[in-house]
């Protein structure tokens, strides 16, 4: 177990963190929250050994398996990690399982030519390995790796691509898929959801709670702390505070996040009692010391008390307003009644090498979006949402199909990738006024860097000195400086920390205009937006409802009511069927509903046996490997090299086809799934 005892953090000589302590036993899930800039990443790198505690203990086991992702682990990867394939570099996590099967294999060779005492050892340590091979779970290790690729989003396919091949968020993944394989002692993860999809934050949830080790990780994503940290610790006030979120009504009631900000405020207002106690006794003593500062018959005692003042320990407070960007809109012009609308929108990229078919994105998409409405653009990545983005700002010419502005619309884009194009020799303010044209420069631009987060001597910070956090703000504050009435916000709370999402969440819900959002944060898509474009297979399906509620069709498509007065819904869903439908069109429907049921049947019913077929043979073939498994750790066959070759040989062919079979088996599901998915629009 690793532990932290009294450790106090200095960053360029001045205090950052003191007294820190803290203990990840194993199974504890630990969530690192705090605002930006108040040292979560430099304690992090403490715990992790990348820096030196400057006073205290950082205690770790002799042995520790300790696997980290930071924030920049593009930047670190090696050349050679970068011409693995995506399997080889995933499967590099469990070296030390990948270790034990070299061993075996050269054991193998060395029995079959060793004679005597010499193949008795042998024998005997190919036992042993075996033993620890099977423990670890080496058998399924390349399943698994699969398994653990498809689930963070990666196609069959792709499991066999040069690395170097993928984006920086696609490696990222990869970096993750390598550290869940390997199962470390104690993962440590830095803002892991940044380059994730909803549905994939999703999977990660669920893996990341059945991990045996321990979990130590930093998110500002307020659902994804809830279904995973049983102990939120706040880096806040120059120190580190637990609190244990497990039980309680109110996490049972509102979930653990809910119970950690009940608890905070509890000891909040304790501190600020024993607070308001100490700065009275203090105003006490400095009085003595004003009073007869000059007698020289209280000399003695007034030295005793400076020193007494000296010696104080004071208690300090996070100041929550400190900690939030205060984001503000100027009142935009007003737009027409529809903001945008597209008709058969078709996008459509060439192959590069020129030999395939262009690759589709988005086709026959027909949008028609509002004034004022706030919509959240979901789907898995790569589905085309911010392809769908860059077209509605203007950005992208579609390949066919219509897209219009409706009148009188301005737009403001904030870009996933914003921070990466400002100036880092720049202070904050010059930054800031690159983006203001000159109707703008008799505004007090202080005043508005302030309302951002940046007030006073902030302003003058070089940009490149700034955290991710602070640069995604001064982002925001460049493209909503000017008034307009259109916001497309592509990923906007990537590195902003929660105080700061909350503000942004409210200041979008107040915001009179219209919002197109990407986010994979669930809680702010809950809070602002009232309907959704869901991006999947080329197709843009509109939702006209919240988050919550799509939530709800979903898992009870058949309750879903339409909302308004229209007999039809452009999310393609139909109205329930009220009581004065009639026979008739209750005969048609049933119908309907039964020509859909042999389409869906006709589509996917071989995908359906051969699924059925590969799972019968890989039951069958897992069982032959167990049996040769079993064989293998009976001593007794040991008394018998031949016999040990013959079991030797056909284990290794065993596993090779349960290998082959569970890829096959993947790769089938994945298909059907996609087949059904199809037939059922």
């Amino acid at each position: 177990m690793l532990s932290l005892s009294d450790v106090v953090l200095r960053v360029g000589g001045r205090p950052l963190l003191r007294d820190v302590n803290l203990r990840f036993p194993d199974g504890s899930r630990t969530a690192l929250v705090g605002g930006n800039g108040a040292g979560k990443t430099t304690l992090l790198r403490t715990i992790v050994g990348q820096r030196d505690a400057d006073e205290g203990t950082v205690a770790r086991p002799k042995g520790l398996r300790l696997g980290f992702l930071p924030q920049d682990i593009v930047d670190t990867m090696s050349g050679e990690e970068a011409d693995d394939t995506v399997l080889d570099h995933v499967l590099r996590g469990a070296s030390h399982i990948t270790d034990l099967e070299a061993r075996l294999r050269e054991l193998e060779q060395r029995i079959e030519t060793a004679t005597g005492s010499e193949q008795e050892r042998l024998l005997d340590d190919y036992g042993r390995t075996t033993d620890s091979f099977e423990q670890l779970g080496g058998y399924e290790l390349e399943a698994e790796a699969h398994r653990v690729l498809s689930g963070l989003g990666f196609p069959p396919d792709a499991h066999g691509r040069p690395t170097r091949e993928l984006s920086g968020g696609w490696r990222v993944r990869v970096a993750l898929a390598q550290l869940l394989l390997a199962k470390p002692d104690l993962l440590v993860l830095d803002e892991p959801t940044n380059h994730l999809d909803v549905e994939t934050i999703a999977w990660l949830e669920s893996t990341l709670t059945a991990l045996p080790g321990a979990l130590l990780f930093v998110s500002h994503d307020r659902d994804f702390i809830d279904a995973v940290a049983d102990t939120i610790v706040e880096v806040a006030a120059g120190t580190a505070t637990a609190y244990d979120v497990r039980s309680g009504t109110v996490a049972a009631e509102e979930g653990g996040f809910a119970a950690f900000v009940a608890q905070r405020e509890e000891r909040l207002a304790s501190l600020r009692a024993a607070r308001d106690q100490q700065d009275r006794q203090l105003a006490e003593v400095e009085r003595f010391v004003e009073r007869f500062r000059y007698k020289a018959t209280k000399a003695k005692q007034v030295q005793s008390r400076i020193k007494q003042l000296d010696k104080v320990d004071r208690i300090e407070i996070a100041d929550r307003k400190q900690l939030v960007a205060k984001f503000s809109f100027p009142e935009p012009p007003r737009s027409g009644r529809t903001v945008v609308r597209t008709e058969g929108l078709r996008v459509a990229f060439d192959d590069p090498s020129g030999a395939g078919d262009p690759h589709v994105v988005l086709d026959g998409v027909d949008l028609a979006i509002e004034r004022g409405r706030k919509v959240a653009i979901l789907g898995p990545n790569g589905a085309g949402k911010t392809t769908l983005m860059r077209v509605l700002a203007g950005q992208l010419e579609p390949t066919s199909g219509t897209y219009e502005l409706g009148h009188n619309v301005d737009i403001a884009v904030v870009d996933q990738h914003q921070a990466e194009v400002q100036d880092h020799d720049r202070t904050v303010l010059e930054e800031f006024r690159t983006a203001l044209g000159d109707a703008h420069r008799s505004m007090n631009h202080r005043s508005m860097l302030g309302a951002f987060g940046f007030p006073g001597d902030l302003a003058e910070r070089v940009v490149g000195m700034m955290s991710g956090g602070e640069r995604t703000r001064l982002g925001l504050a460049k493209v909503m400086a000017s008034p307009v009435n259109l916001l497309l916000l592509d990923e906007p709370t990537n590195h902003l920390d929660l105080a700061s999402r909350d503000v942004l969440e409210d200041a979008l819900t107040a915001y009179p205009g219209t919002v197109l959002l990407i986010t994979h944060d669930r809680h702010v898509i809950r809070g602002v937006a009232d309907a959704i474009i869901e991006v999947e297979g080329g197709q843009a399906r509109w939702f006209d409802g919240t988050y919550e509620e799509l939530l709800a069709r979903r898992s009870k498509p058949t309750t879903t009511t339409p909302r308004g007065p229209a007999p039809s819904r452009s999310d393609g869903a139909r109205p329930e069927r009220g009581p004065s439908a009639g026979p008739r069109a209750e005969a048609r429907d049933k119908r309907t509903d039964a020509e859909r049921r042999q389409a869906r049947h006709a589509a996917t019913k071989d995908l359906k046996k051969r699924v059925t077929r590969i799972e019968r043979d890989l039951v069958q073939a897992e069982a032959d490997v167990a049996e040769l498994t079993r064989q293998l750790a009976d001593p007794a066959v040991y008394d018998e090299p031949e016999v040990v070759k013959d079991v030797v040989a056909r284990h290794a062919a065993a596993k090779d086809r349960a290998a082959d079979l569970m890829q096959r088996w993947e790769r089938a599901s994945l298909e059907l799934e996609a087949a059904e998915a199809t037939a059922s629009r």
